[in-house]
């Protein structure tokens, strides 16, 4: 009983240092562009927008329910099939944010719980079909539809201030942006803290549904009511990203600020703005749309606003080619890491 619910407190802090590095590997979604037009220094706006996320993280539970209950069933999930889900994606976390690529911490977690639970009972026990409708369709429409709004409402920008001098529209553009960054960080929170409380909820399920596990060891707080995501993890995991989001990702807010394009105050504003009402919509659904990638189309939809040579595409190809190799990648590592797990003896 013991092993049982050690097993699940290391679990929860494996969710929550996953949590943590979700936070500054995903930093740059929020405040990439407000740094790298200047308007920001990098210190005062980790600090908003870690802010801002916690903020967000605790406005609704409808995508960690998703997570929890959306891709596997809890009775064939053990706590050694969650903690080698969020070893996955904790380890192509690391990987891409070292070489400043901006990935997806949210496919991430969902390939590695895909690999995990496949090693785990086979190929039919996942729900491929979820699979295909809460991430397959969002990773193509999100970034999709976030181009073309950006694209759009950029083109509107620049036609209603077509005869406003250059040096009125940066300042006010740099105004406008403080606030698209500010509402970016706070819908990064909204989504990206929920990926984290649902897989922390199925090891609460999963612990619940493990043949001799007693849920009256811990308080009856800790447990999930009905479908409702605990309070304390709904905390916990608000301030994990936000403390994570403090700490900066120096690498992808370059790329991501600097390297796609080199974008005025203007384009940042537009971009923000596009990414966050893209992102807020899939939080109100439940989606677990990927953040990282609805900014980083968001940015090349304002770029191409003014030529699609102004996006340095050759980077923008490499970043494609991460997304791609995200879910299959950390399902491998996932997989291989629940065999690992096993051979070492755990079992629960």
């Amino acid at each position: 009983m013991a092993s049982l619910v050690t097993l699940l407190v290391l679990v929860i802090v494996a969710a929550l240092v996953f949590d943590y590095i979700n936070g500054f590997h995903d930093a740059a979604n929020a405040i990439a562009t407000v740094v790298s037009t200047g308007v920001l220094p990098i210190r005062t706006a980790v600090l908003i927008a870690g802010c801002l996320n916690f903020v967000g993280a605790i406005t609704g539970t409808a995508v960690a329910k998703t997570i929890a209950t959306g891709f596997a069933d809890p009775a064939i999930v053990t706590q050694t099939v969650v903690l080698a889900a969020l070893l996955g994606a904790s380890t192509w976390n690391l990987i891409t944010w070292y070489f400043g690529i901006p990935s997806s911490s949210s496919h991430a977690l969902i390939g590695g719980l895909a690999g995990a639970v496949v090693a785990q009972a086979g190929f039919g026990a996942f729900k491929w079909s979820s699979l295909y409708q809460k991430v397959l369709v969002p990773l193509v429409a999100s970034p999709t539809l976030g181009f073309f709004f950006a694209l759009v409402f950029m083109i509107t920008l620049l036609w209603i201030f077509r005869r406003t001098a250059s040096k009125t529209v940066t300042r006010l553009s740099r105004g406008l942006q403080l606030v698209s960054a500010s509402l970016m960080a706070f819908s990064h929170g909204s989504n990206d803290a929920q990926k984290a409380m649902g897989i922390i909820t199925l090891a609460l399920l999963a612990y619940g549904s493990a043949p001799g596990a007693d849920t009256g060891i811990l308080p009856a707080w800790v447990w999930p009511q009905g479908e409702k995501v605990p309070q304390w993890v709904i905390l916990a995991c608000a301030t994990a990203i936000a403390t994570g989001t403090m700490a900066g990702g120096k690498k992808i807010i370059k790329t991501m600020g600097t390297k796609i394009i080199r974008i005025s105050p203007l384009q940042g504003f537009a971009a923000e703005t596009a990414g966050t009402l893209t992102i807020l919509s899939a939080s109100y659904l439940g989606v677990p749309v990927s953040t990282t990638h609805c900014i980083n189309a968001c940015i090349m939809g304002v770029g191409a606003s003014k030529r699609l040579s102004a996006v340095r595409w050759g980077v923008a190809g490499n970043i494609v080619v991460a997304w791609v190799l995200t879910l299959p990648i950390s399902a491998v590592i996932a997989y291989g890491c629940l065999l690992g797990l096993k051979w070492a003896g755990f079992r629960g």
